[in-house]
């Protein structure tokens, strides 16, 4: 995410968030959702270690990738789940 998005705007003005994660596999269907609030990561040792992760996981990332107070990840900090399956 960049700061200058609409979602950047909108999370810093209201900080509530959900995540879905669904999967359909075997016609079965699966999924969590997360429902919380979101703290952005700018810098620092998480900030870091994301960045490995990432670099190590996208070729996007290796070919142009972020620096420290660049861009933000967004980290949910869940206080309700619900899962199905």
């Amino acid at each position: 995410m960049d700061y200058n998005t609409l979602k950047y705007t909108n999370l810093k003005k209201n900080n509530k968030i959900s995540l879905l994660v669904d999967t359909n596999e075997d016609n079965k269907n699966k999924a969590v959702v997360a429902q919380g609030t979101a703290k952005f990561i700018h810098r620092g040792k998480n900030f870091e270690n994301l960045c490995k992760l990432f670099h190590n996981r996208f070729d996007w990332v290796r070919q142009d990738p972020w620096k420290q107070g660049e861009a933000p990840f967004v980290m949910v900090i869940p206080n309700r789940k619900v899962s199905w399956r």
